[in-house]
């Protein structure tokens, strides 16, 4: 080994510390780097750990109990609470303290509980057509838009936050029974409606063949409530009627916009045309609408291709123009479109769209119920869905329809008497007027 001599300086500098290399402090330098991003990486490995245990078991955030807060600007946290924070970890403790504290525990159903809390949450937008359902629910759906299903045959809405009834249904019980669009339903079976959810409700009313159910409803113009019991029924919507009357004028019922209407009123169409009618009679009254696409369908077949038949406005403000794909051939015939209260939705689409775009249509009856929002069913598990209002709807001249309506260009009134008498003032006054052109 080769032998080293020190002078005595170097001898004193040998027990002192050696000055560091510019590796040594580079190594220590990342070392404390490493050390702060590890923390920092630990920190941000719990934050998203709780948020996503939070989005997969809880589906209902807490708010600040002073202040409205838009979820964009929410920080999402599990432990601690500060502003603008929604803490997940409030759901949780009240349903430890539920589970621990309530008198009946017991009998506690957790998924009850689980989708009750997200029907809280829907329900805390204000909007009746924004809802949740659960399995049962979303099957009963499932069979509303089938069109067949038991229960009274009325389509039921919200106005001013009251239970009313939008369309009985033609030829169902609840028709039969003397239910009328406009009537507010206070009472279901002597349980009051005043704080049931639109859904709650419409479950409570249905039942099965042969049980009856009674409604207490309140009319414009009468002084006191009445009882009204509908035998409950299958339910067989046929979505078209078609029949020729006097004076070479077609008249064709549409009773809701499902699966099978844009089959059946092709076939109304073709009998309209073989028939070579002069004048042409749409019947929308108590229908409480449907889907989207099959108005626009119909009003293809009634307006110039590439006409616009909807607007649909977001939340923000834009408008998207949705028009008619071609097919026209009823544009040339005068029509009118007979409207009422029990008028919505896909309904009032139809009716605004021709109205809007055609000089030789006219609109009677009543004004329509203003039902114009937009909800996109979506599935979010094997056997629950969520409906969500995402728009509103517009006529293609920009006027608004929810809770608006659509005013008739005639207004004809239908009264109790025409109704026990099975007299048609409206369809009348259409007839009248196609007669004269």
């Amino acid at each position: 080994m080769e032998n080293l001599s020190l002078t005595p300086s170097e001898q004193d500098n040998e027990n002192a510390p050696a000055p560091a290399s510019e590796y040594e402090r580079g190594y220590r330098l990342f070392k404390r780097a490493f050390a702060f991003f590890f923390i920092l990486f630990l920190i941000g490995a719990a934050f998203w750990s709780g948020y996503e245990r939070g989005k997969q078991f809880s589906p209902l955030g807490g708010t600040e109990a002073e202040s409205i807060l838009p979820p964009d600007e929410a920080i999402i946290l599990n432990k601690t609470s500060q502003d603008k924070t929604v803490d997940f970890s409030l759901f949780w403790k009240v349903w430890g303290l539920l589970k621990d504290k309530y008198v009946d525990n017991q009998k506690l159903d957790a998924h009850a509980l689980f989708y009750g809390a997200i029907k809280g949450m829907l329900a805390a937008t204000g909007d009746p057509y924004t809802t949740f359902f659960d399995p049962k629910e979303n099957a009963a759906f499932q069979e509303d838009i089938s069109g067949t299903f038991e229960g009274i045959g009325a389509e039921m809405g919200m106005q001013n936050e009251v239970l009313t009834v939008i369309a009985p249904l033609e030829g169902m019980p609840a028709e039969k029974a003397g239910l009328l669009a406009g009537d507010k339903i206070i009472k279901i079976d002597g349980q009051t409606t005043g704080n049931m959810s639109l859904d709650e409700a419409v479950s409570k009313i249905r039942g099965a063949k042969g049980s009856e159910v009674k409604l207490t409803i309140f009319r414009n113009g009468d002084e006191e409530s009445r009882d009204i019991t509908v035998k409950r029924d299958v339910i067989l919507v046929k979505s078209v009627r078609f029949e020729m009357k006097e004076n070479a004028i077609a008249y064709i019922r549409i009773s809701r916009f499902g699966d099978d209407t844009e089959r059946e009123f092709q076939g109304a169409v073709r009998q309209t045309l073989d028939k070579k009618a002069q004048g042409l009679v749409v019947d929308v009254r108590n229908n409480p609408g449907g889907f989207l696409e099959t108005a626009v369908d119909l009003a293809s077949t009634m307006l110039p291709s590439g006409t616009v038949v909807v607007m649909e406005e977001n939340g923000a403000g834009e408008r998207k123009e949705i028009k008619s794909r071609g097919g026209d051939v009823l544009s040339r015939i005068p029509t009118i479109v007979l409207i009422n209260e029990g008028s919505a939705s896909a309904s009032e689409i139809l009716a605004g769209a021709l109205k809007d775009n055609r000089d030789n249509v006219t609109l009677i009856g009543k004004k329509s119920f203003g039902k114009g929002s937009v909800q996109e069913l979506i599935s979010v598990s094997k056997d629950t869905a969520v409906k969500i209002t995402v728009a509103r709807w517009l006529t293609p001249l920009g006027h608004q329809i929810n809770t608006v309506g659509i005013a008739p260009d005639i207004e004809v009134n239908m009264t109790r008497d025409d109704l026990d008498n099975k007299r048609d003032p409206q369809l009348d006054k259409a007839l009248e007027i196609l007669k004269e052109k």
